[in-house]
């Protein structure tokens, strides 16, 4: 079964990779598959291909040839089709992350392939961990190496190096 784990991954942080991680020993085939929105492109640290190539380097680093990644833009449901897929995977945090998925998972549920969502719930160790808040700290000067894949510290490293000069 081919799946989709959709997101913006802006970065990727170990919450992230351990769905993927997981994902990866359930289903035949994993797309990472990294939001493009143009409208919201002065939000993002990482460009879309950044975002990509951080990805498919924690990938590599872990051996799992069973997961790709690729960007999206617009509708989930359309990137879906183009792909044949018909499964999205999401993972869960806490209550807040499932109301919001919820009500998306019916809502793609409502157009094209009728797609279905499987919840991983995030692992305790990483279910405080956002990209927001892992943004932050490395802004600030703080250690993030505990809660990123070694692909994101060097990125973050290299692109608040190249903000700051």
């Amino acid at each position: 079964m081919h799946v989709v784990y959709p997101g913006s991954f802006d970065p990727l942080h170990n919450g992230h990779f351990d769905v993927i991680q997981r994902a990866s020993k359930h289903f035949a085939r994993v797309t990472v598959a990294v939001l493009e929105n143009p409208s919201k492109r002065g939000l993002w640290l990482f460009t879309p291909q950044e975002r990509v190539e951080i990805i498919r380097q924690a990938v590599a680093s872990a051996r799992m040839t069973n997961v790709e990644v690729d960007t999206f833009s617009g509708l989930l449901v359309d990137y879906m089709k183009r792909i044949n897929s018909k499964v999205i995977v999401k993972g869960l945090r806490a209550v807040s992350d499932y109301e919001n998925e919820l009500q998306m998972a019916h809502l793609n549920r409502q157009y094209g392939n009728h797609p279905e969502t499987l919840f991983i719930m995030a692992a305790t160790r990483w279910s405080f961990v956002s990209s927001t808040m892992i943004k932050e700290i490395a802004r600030y000067g703080g250690d993030v190496s505990k809660l990123v894949p070694a692909a994101t510290v060097e990125a973050l490293r290299a692109k608040l190096n190249s903000v700051e000069r």
